[in-house]
């Protein structure tokens, strides 16, 4: 309410209104007021959390007066953010009412503010957040907005203010959300984004009767409603249709010969833009497709085509129409001229081929740009005879191969029947011999007479008749093979560059042919033009690690001639190990070794050189080598005695490749094998004197044991005359004395050491009687056992064997050995303690035995110098 105090002037406001949303502030003069007529003041004061934040007055003059007046102020936060007053009082002649007060209601509920409001990206926007009394705000923050800067201010219990710097583009709506320390939540939403910021109109026409007009559109903000861009041609408004980022907007209008400026306008809640484009529409003309393309005349190499325009002016036009001609693989445009154009020629096509044609036409006098393609038309020429065919020849002693290539489907126009070719003698020609191939074979091995020049001529027939004739001739043969040398060529990417000089024979270009240097020679050719030199060859057919021989001729009116030979890989690859066939020779400390060269046909890469590798026992590596590609041999020298691997391996251009190794034991030479075999015989007589130096000792032993006299046997010089007075008579011998080993007891005398025998000569045998007479046999280091005479006893089984180191003396010649209570029958005379035997001597029967026990060695016995003894008699001489 609105009071004045009593006494106090009367002119003052009434009916004052405020706005809160806009802070708007309106009132009217009192009535008392229409007697003044100098003019009357009006001073405003603003209030906020009740302090005064503006000071201001509004100066109503003697005509305003009884009119309405209004004040609007801005506030940095939204009127409902803060509670705030407006005091209202005029004064006159210094003379001032009393302020008039009015003061924004207190909402009662959570409120954020402002509300959907839009925002330009880059400035500030400030939101608030107020609560009723007896609640308190526990967060504000943003929601949806990837912008980071930004500012929350305490304002009071019950107010908060949110800043935000708006940076970014907002992707949708974005939101200030307020929660309350009870729990309650509130929002306000907002949008940050840009004014209209189109560009480039562009405007044309396609009928002649409405322009069409086109600019480019930034920031698209369709998404969102209230950002939504309105558009405005020449004033009126347009639905517009865009095309990715470009606006199109079209009206009816009269097109005349004048320029005119042509305005879009685009607005939107943050701003307003205009576009402008000063035109000629009859010199931009966009023309619409052609229709019912067709074609009125096909033939096997042009057709006729047609079409209509659904625009009657353009029948007044001067056009320009392009005729776009496909085949899948290549693409031909053709132009052509006139006004009103609706006809069309296309020459130079393929028979039986298919083709899509299409059609789009522009003005010729003003040309603006193409109009828009027609729709394709498929259309397929007629047939014709097969186009001539590409032939070649490989000549090879009185064998001629006759080739040509397979007509592509573009080349024979229709299904190939067969195939025709006639060959004659050039000085011959009416005398030709003819012979039809099947379709499915491409080449004819003709046998031609070498020393004749020939002409072959070949055709190809289809539905349509034959083929214009393909003909070569064949020269005679060559005999002086050194005219041409062939030269090396590598590859490169699968491929082979070639160039040569210019040839003034090749009146009709040159020719280039290849096949593998081994196996079967299935050739390919190309033919080159004349203006050229040089060609890289591909080919499907081309290996990896096969050599290929090419040949360059120069196509003449008669024969070709050959120019140049190349050899080479398209790739080379690594040899193929263990192909070297390897042998060697040794001279003195030097090993060479040699080897077969690898057969091309093997050789996957060129051979540069060789390297010789070879390893001892120790693991030294060594190597030779050469840079000769022809080499067979190579020569390791200064080589000790010893066992070495040797390896050779082939120098490529894709490293080192056919590894082959072999083992060698080098044997010394002739002067080393001498010393070697005397240092040998040397180490041989060594040994054998060793070995008679032990021996000599061993029987040294035996001759310096003391052996007991042995008495030397008395025989009369006719000892031998009469066997039966020289016989030595057996000496009786009662064997129940020898059940017992025991019972000879000099056998067993205590092994007295044997005296040494002074002047006596014996010889130590032993012997073995056998059915067919005696025999040495080699003394044993054995333990012997005693064998009694005559009876053939051994001592009992199961008593001990003594070893027995005295001379057993023969009991023929030693009369002590006796029985205890037996005496001999006989005595043979003594004398000087020799036995004398009168009578001659006796041999034993060849039944009867006489030898000691062969003596039998255990392992841990020491071994005896003598074992047992029988002494032969020695004639004594006189």
């Amino acid at each position: 309410m609105w009071s004045l105090p009593l006494g106090v002037l009367r002119c003052g406001p009434q009916n004052v209104t405020l706005d809160y949303d806009s802070f708007l502030l309106k009132w009217e003069d009192d009535p008392s007021c229409s007697v003044i007529r100098d003019g009357l003041v009006y001073e405003l004061q603003l209030l906020t959390a009740d302090k005064p934040v503006h000071n201001g007055e509004v100066v109503v003059t003697p005509a305003q007066i009884g009119s309405t007046h209004s004040w609007k102020w801005t506030s940095h936060l939204p009127s409902q953010c803060a509670r705030h007053s407006v005091r209202l009082r005029s004064q006159y002649n210094n003379q001032s009412n009393p302020w008039l007060q009015k003061t924004l209601p207190d909402q009662g509920v959570i409120l954020v503010l402002p509300r959907d409001q839009m925002f330009e990206v880059g400035s500030t926007a400030t939101f608030c957040c107020t609560v009723p009394d007896g609640e308190s705000i526990k967060t504000m923050f943003l929601l949806n907005y990837k912008g980071a800067n930004v500012n929350a201010t305490k304002i009071s219990e019950h107010v908060y203010s949110l800043t935000v710097h708006l940076d970014q583009e907002s992707e949708n709506w974005s939101d200030v959300i307020c929660e309350t320390t009870k729990g309650e939540i509130s929002g306000a939403s907002f949008h940050a984004g840009y004014p209209p910021s189109d560009s480039s109109l562009q405007c044309e026409t396609q009928d002649l009767e409405t322009i069409d007009c086109f600019w480019n559109i930034t920031r698209k903000t369709e998404d969102v409603e209230k950002l939504r861009r309105k558009y405005l041609l020449q004033g009126s408004p347009c639905k517009i249709g865009a095309m990715h980022q470009l606006g199109k907007c079209s009206q009816k209008v009269e097109v005349d010969a004048a320029e005119r400026n042509w305005t879009l306008t685009v607005t939107n809640p943050l701003g307003k833009l205009e576009l402008h484009d000063r035109a000629d529409l009859t010199k931009r003309v966009h023309m619409v497709a052609p229709e019912k393309v067709a074609a009125s005349t096909v033939n096997p190499r042009n057709i006729s085509l047609k079409w209509s325009w659904t625009v009657q002016k353009y029948s007044n036009l001067n056009l320009t129409c392009q005729v776009d001609v496909s085949d899948g693989d290549s693409n031909t445009k053709i132009e052509n001229f006139g006004v009103g154009l609706t006809a069309a020629v296309i020459k130079d096509l393929i028979p039986h081929w298919d083709y899509d044609v299409r059609v789009r036409c522009g003005t010729a006098q003003h040309f603006w740009k193409w109009g828009d393609w027609s729709k394709s038309v498929k259309i397929r020429t007629k047939g014709d005879v097969p186009d001539a065919l590409d032939v070649w020849m490989k000549v090879k002693e009185d064998q001629t191969v006759i080739s040509w290539k397979v007509p592509l489907a573009n080349q024979s126009h229709g299904e190939i029947f067969d195939y025709k070719v006639s060959w004659a003698k050039t000085k011959e020609k009416n005398q030709s011999n003819q012979t039809n191939v099947s379709r499915s074979n491409h080449s004819l091995t003709l046998t031609l007479d070498p020393s004749e020049e020939y002409m072959v001529t070949v055709t190809a027939r289809n539905i349509n008749g034959s083929s214009s004739p393909s003909t070569i001739i064949i020269p005679r043969l060559n005999l002086d093979k050194s005219e041409v040398k062939t030269s090396w060529i590598s590859g490169s990417n699968g491929s082979f560059f070639l160039s040569w000089p210019v040839s003034p024979n090749a009146s009709c270009g040159y020719i280039v042919d290849w096949c593998p240097v081994f196996g079967n020679c299935t050739f390919e050719w190309m033919k080159v033009p004349p203006n050229r030199t040089l060609t890289t060859i591909f080919s499907k057919n081309f290996e990896d690690g096969r050599r290929y021989l090419l040949s360059i001729y120069a196509c003449t009116e008669r024969a070709p001639v050959l120019l140049q030979r190349r050899e080479g890989y398209v790739r080379e690859t690594k040899i193929e190990a263990k192909l070297f066939k390897l042998k060697y020779k040794q001279k003195d400390s030097a090993v060479e070794v040699s080897w077969e060269p690898i057969p091309l046909e093997k050789q996957t890469a060129s051979i540069h050189g060789y390297i010789l590798y070879y390893q001892d026992k120790s693991g030294n590596i060594f190597n030779v080598s050469t840079d000769d590609p022809e080499a067979t041999s190579l020569t390791a020298k200064n080589l000790n005695i010893s066992t070495y691997n040797f390896t050779v391996t082939a120098s490529t251009a894709v490293g080192l490749c056919g590894n082959t190794s072999i083992n060698v034991i080098l044997n010394p030479p002739a002067d080393q094998l001498i010393m070697l075999t005397l240092i040998s015989l040397g180490a041989v007589f060594l040994i054998l004197s060793v070995s008679i130096i032990i021996c000599y000792r061993h029987w040294a032993c035996i001759k310096d044991k003391v052996y007991p006299p042995i008495p030397k046997p008395v025989l009369t010089e006719n000892w031998l005359a009469s066997p039966d007075e020289h016989t030595v008579r057996p000496l009786p011998f009662d064997q129940s004395h020898y059940s017992e080993v025991l019972d000879v007891p000099e056998l067993h005398d205590k092994f007295r050491p044997p005296q040494p025998v002074v002047g006596q000569d014996y010889m130590p045998f032993t012997f073995s009687q056998t059915p067919k007479g005696y025999y040495n046999k080699p003394l044993k280091k054995l333990q012997p056992c005693l064998t009694l005479p005559t009876t053939g006893l051994t001592s009992r089984p199961g008593l001990p064997c003594f070893p027995i180191n005295d001379v057993f003396p023969n009991p023929s010649y030693n009369l002590i050995v006796q029985g205890e209570d037996q005496q001999s029958q006989s005595h043979p005379e003594i004398q000087d303690g020799m036995p004398i035997i009168d009578s001659g001597y006796q041999a034993q029967s060849p039944e009867e035995s006489f030898s000691t026990a062969e003596l039998e060695e255990e392992p841990d016995s020491p071994i005896s110098c003598v074992s047992t003894y029988i002494l032969l008699p020695q004639k004594t001489s006189k």
